[in-house]
């Protein structure tokens, strides 16, 4: 499961990218994410359709925000909002939790947490 810290680390030839990009064809993304990520790169100065091609051949898992994993992001709020966990952040956990997978991100906040989920820094 990719947070977007992590599938931007492999976009943008970030350190941990590499980490990324081994896992890339077994890896998924929830839709909540993939937005977090184009309108980064679109902020950044990228055109959306160049972004949405790019994403596209890498060929994705791409999973929807469903109520289930709404419900359970929503119940994170409160052990997660320490360490200044994002919607995004907690949609990422929430889906890695409910595919029994780790989570792989860039942000070192997630390292601390204590919430039964497993978390993989890339860098």
């Amino acid at each position: 499961m990719l947070d977007a810290s992590a599938l931007l680390a492999l976009l943008l030839g970030e350190a941990g990218g590499d980490v990324v990009e081994q896992r890339i064809e077994s890896a998924c993304i929830s839709t909540v994410n993939l937005c977090e990520v184009i309108t980064k790169l679109v902020d950044g100065g990228a055109s959306a359709d160049a972004m949405g091609q790019r994403i596209a051949a890498l060929d994705l898992d791409i999973r929807p925000f469903e109520q289930e994993q709404a419900l359970h992001a929503s119940m994170l709020r409160k052990t997660t909002r320490s360490k200044g966990l994002s919607l995004g952040d907690r949609a990422c956990l929430a889906l890695a939790a409910s595919l029994g997978c780790p989570a792989l991100t860039a942000d070192k906040a997630w390292a601390g947490l204590d919430l039964g989920i497993a978390v993989e820094l890339i860098r």
